[in-house]
């Protein structure tokens, strides 16, 4: 019985082809692009640093910064304020931050929030997460005086003085009215006819008893 030899199998590995210059610079460039990009995203971090630094005539403000390296986001930031009064009983928000053009790194609301004292809580969820939460008092702000000068007054009119009433009117004069014209000479030629009556009745009562007496 013949045993057959079996020869060593060969793997034959297919050759590589060459790889040409546009290839080796496509690589390179590649490689690149991916080192750039990776380098700010290291550096930054994956957290932000959320500071509230307070309020300006009721707006909410806070500072943005990446937490590794403290530089200012320049990306948009998605990011929600909310606000709870100190006795709990009143609330603001969700409101959005939108950004502060005076600084670099600001941020604030675009809504305000009532005078008093709150506790404002912003949560950021894009380019990366942070979190922060302060307790912020908006002052009372008193309105402001009005400039207008006030029209001048009328004159009240006049008020006629009350009429003296009967009790505190002067009492009448007890004194009698003066005679009218006349009123003299007519007394007078009342009593003398009187009296010539009586003289009068006097006579004829003597001429009566000196008839009897005959």
């Amino acid at each position: 019985m013949s045993t057959a030899s079996t020869a060593p199998a060969r793997i034959r590995r297919a050759a590589l082809p060459p790889l040409t210059a546009p290839a080796l610079t496509a690589l390179a460039l590649t490689a690149v692009a991916v080192v750039v990009a990776a380098g700010p995203a290291q550096a930054h971090g994956d957290t932000l640093n959320v500071v509230i630094t307070g309020q300006a005539a009721g707006h909410v403000t806070a500072d943005v910064t990446w937490e590794n390296d403290g530089d200012a986001v320049e990306e948009a930031v998605a990011a929600t304020v909310n606000a709870v009064s100190a006795d709990g009983t009143r609330t603001e928000g969700p409101w959005k931050l939108v950004r502060d053009p005076g600084r670099a790194a600001g941020w604030t609301t675009a809504e305000t929030l009532p005078a008093g004292t709150w506790t404002v809580t912003v949560e950021a969820g894009f380019p990366s997460l942070g979190r922060a939460r302060k307790e912020v008092g908006v002052p009372v702000t008193d309105p402001a005086p009005s400039t207008a000068s006030p029209a001048p007054s009328s004159p009240a009119p006049a008020v006629p003085a009350p009429a003296p009433s009967a009790a505190s009117a002067p009492p009448p004069s007890t004194a009698s009215a003066d005679p009218a014209p006349g009123g003299t000479h007519t007394g007078w030629w009342t009593t003398a006819g009187v009296a010539a009556i009586a003289l009068l009745g006097a006579a004829a009562g003597i001429l009566l008893r000196r008839a009897r007496r005959r």
